[in-house]
């Protein structure tokens, strides 16, 4: 059975206000008894509810994060902007993933309804829109971070994905590349569908393979255009683990990067820089974006009026190695 702050406080010889008290740190009680209660709860292994931690204060000053699950190569840029602002400003952060689909959407319901936190920031998972929607219309503060191209009804942060589109095709335009191959991701994805009409905005083309955000996805994309007889001088991947396979197909076939193919990529992750030849990429600002949606939770939270319209953070592109 669970262990309940009234175990704590038989086992320590308290009253239950007492237990709270030490949860909330007041200064108030004996650093004796303050000692014995946290030996009690560590000995039992007492996890405190928002309830049992907020009585004094009427929150949890806890934060949630609702994201798809961690093997997504920015989330860690991502989570660590978020946890740095949070602390900061001395709240708790909990961590929900969504990597066992309808099971951890339930689980993560449950810790709503039992007020374990006082705001949400959500990396939106697949499916899941309808939920945190309704959430916030029972008035749970929500921030959602990289904006899919729902345009929900509560705030967001979000980057410039169609700006970086274009950008990148600029930059292999004026390199003089007239034939791009194009490798996207799912194109349910706003993100998606925005860095694909910015490139072709600038530098058209008919050839535009869809897959996965995957090293696999790359080299098989470049795989199947040279079976297939493609010409292509250039290739915008958009993400850069897609880029990876990009250049490990390409020098698979013998093709030099970037004298004979250009590549592009997207995101700007660590591993960018340890390809072969390092990867120019279209750098989105995924720690600022984190640590903007951060801010903008602990405003509303604050009682401060936030925008309804978007924040919106510029991408950059870097060039490497991979292009002229």
């Amino acid at each position: 059975m669970r262990v309940t702050i009234a175990d704590v406080a038989r086992e320590a010889g308290v009253s239950k206000t007492t237990v709270s008290r030490v949860l909330n740190t007041k200064a108030d009680v004996d650093a004796t008894t303050a000692a014995r209660v946290r030996e009690v709860i560590g000995v039992l292994g007492y996890v405190p509810s928002s309830g049992a931690v907020g009585l004094a204060r009427g929150r949890s000053r806890t934060v949630a994060m609702l994201t798809p699950p961690l093997t997504w190569p920015w989330m860690g840029e991502v989570l660590q902007g978020v946890a740095d602002t949070v602390e900061a400003a001395g709240y708790g952060l909990l961590l929900f993933t969504c990597n066992r689909g309808a099971e951890s959407v339930d689980h993560f319901t449950s810790q709503v309804s039992a007020r374990a936190f006082d705001g949400l920031l959500v990396i939106e998972p697949e499916n899941t829109l309808d939920t945190i929607t309704a959430m916030h219309r029972r008035g749970l503060p929500v921030v959602l971070i990289d904006d899919r191209g729902h345009h929900p009804e509560f705030p967001s942060v979000v980057t410039t994905n169609r700006e970086g589109g274009a950008s990148a095709a600029r930059h292999l335009l004026a390199a003089g590349r007239r034939r791009p191959l194009l490798a996207t991701g799912p194109v349910v994805f706003g993100c998606v569908q925005e860095r694909l009409a910015g490139f072709l905005d600038v530098l058209p083309t008919d050839l535009v393979m869809e897959g996965q955000f995957t090293e696999a996805f790359g080299r098989q994309t470049v795989e199947r255009a040279l079976a297939d007889g493609e010409p292509f001088d250039c290739v915008f991947a958009h993400n850069d683990l897609i880029a990876a396979g990009v250049l490990r197909a390409l020098r698979g076939a013998g093709r030099r990067v970037p004298d004979d193919v250009a590549v592009v990529g997207f995101d700007d992750i660590p591993m960018a820089r340890q390809t072969e030849p390092p990867l120019t990429t279209v750098r989105q600002p995924m720690r600022e974006m984190g640590e903007a949606a951060a801010r903008l939770l602990l405003a509303r939270l604050s009682g401060e009026v936030i925008p309804d319209e978007p924040v919106v953070l510029p991408t950059e592109l870097v060039v490497r190695g991979s292009t002229p």
